[in-house]
């Protein structure tokens, strides 16, 4: 398009400096025929290489970190041991329960027994109603105390299962913030906090975090193909997937954009996490039976400008424009079509576009010329030109 707007200036600039000859020859106009066509449209946007989804490892047990099993860059299978924690704090405390345990069950022994001949001496009337609710009273605290230390068991076993930690998935380590020796704090009441032992992502399907203008987003829909390239793969092409569009703007330096998210298959695990990538959002790939230069398209307000050059009579187009048209300006545009009577003017319907052609639903047939003719800002700027041209060389 900017190429037919540089022809169509340089037309101007030639006619306004004729140096006084007649001009009315000179042609600003070009025919073409209406052909079929394939109109294709993709956004450009960059962005970065992120894991789709990420687990923060982190231990449950606190102490010395005695052994860790994977590095960064690691792919480990769920349930492999990833670290060990020191564990003495841990066995005390699962024999300090257990024996508490044993001691409640023996306990529990004696208040049964007691309960049991203070049920047959309360039958007899050789103990007293209160002597006797006494005795059911420390069986039930038996009892209760027995369950109390089982969980504590119970509790203190499963605290030293937590000295040893295990991948809860499949993936690769991304990053491993400590090392062998450090002592760790996990406090149990607060899940989210405590030391992160390493970090783990499934890299076998990435995302790319496109930033596209929001001139442009309107256009990009979910499951659109999408053709990725990076700096260390310049030969090779990656294919993803429009998987969702954020619907929170991201605003620098007077820039308006929205994070797109792109899945992409990596089952080579080429692509790493952090890699800055170049993306090609294809929206529009259709072929189309029918199609005109866009720039032949004309509105009501600027029809006048351009049937002057081909010497339409303003009653011509008066005649014309009487009646209103649905759609005008949004899918329906008048366009100058050649005949053998000469240009004539025509509504026609207009559907997808590529900017520099558009899609003909209606008003046209296949090998009609239609003429292609600069915007009236050009006629603007070609009268304005004329006019400095003339005071510059005005000699009185």
């Amino acid at each position: 398009m900017k190429n037919k707007i540089y022809i169509f200036s340089a037309l101007l600039v030639l006619s306004a400096c004729g140096g006084g000859s007649d001009n009315k020859d000179t042609q600003f106009y070009k025919k073409q025929e209406s052909v079929p066509e394939k109109l294709e449209v993709s956004i450009e946007a960059s962005g970065v290489i992120e894991a789709i989804s990420s687990v923060e490892i982190k231990s449950k047990a606190s102490g010395e970190v005695l052994f860790l099993g994977a590095e960064v860059g690691d792919f480990v299978d769920k349930g492999f041991m990833l670290a060990q924690i020191d564990q003495r704090t841990a066995n005390n405390i699962v024999d300090q329960t257990k024996s508490d345990l044993e001691a409640a069950n023996v306990r529990l022994l004696n208040a049964e027994s007691q309960y049991e001949r203070g049920i047959e001496l309360n039958k007899q009337s050789s103990i007293s109603d209160k002597d006797f609710e006494d005795i059911k009273e420390n069986y039930a605290q038996a009892k209760s105390t027995v369950v109390r230390n089982e969980v504590s068991y119970e509790n203190a076993k499963i605290s030293l299962d937590d000295t040893e930690v295990k991948s809860p998935i499949d993936g690769t380590v991304i990053s491993r913030p400590v090392e062998v020796g450090q002592v760790i704090s996990s406090p149990t009441s607060a899940f989210g906090e405590g030391s992160i032992l390493m970090t783990l992502a499934d890299l076998s399907k990435v995302r790319v975090r496109a930033l596209v203008d929001e001139i442009d987003v309107g256009k990009v829909r979910i499951g659109q193909s999408v053709s990725i390239k990076v700096a260390a793969y310049r030969d090779k092409e990656f294919i993803g997937t429009v998987s969702k569009i954020e619907p929170k703007a991201y605003i620098q330096q007077n820039v308006t954009t929205f994070p797109v998210l792109i899945d992409i298959n990596n089952e080579d695990n080429l692509l790493l996490i952090g890699m800055n990538t170049d993306v090609v959002i294809q929206i529009l790939n259709k072929n189309v039976s029918l199609s005109v230069p866009t720039m032949s398209l004309r509105t009501r307000k600027d029809i006048y400008t351009a049937a002057a050059v081909l010497d339409i009579k303003k009653e011509t187009i008066d005649d014309f424009l009487k009646e209103s048209v649905d759609g005008e300006n949004f899918n329906r545009f008048i366009i100058i079509k050649d005949s053998k009577k000469g240009p004539n003017l025509s509504w026609v319907k207009v559907g997808v576009s590529d900017l520099y052609n558009v899609e003909v639903l209606e008003g046209l047939n296949e090998g009609d010329v239609i003429y292609i003719l600069p915007s009236k800002s050009l006629f603007d700027y070609q009268e304005r030109f004329k006019e400095r041209v003339s005071g510059t060389f005005s000699f009185g």
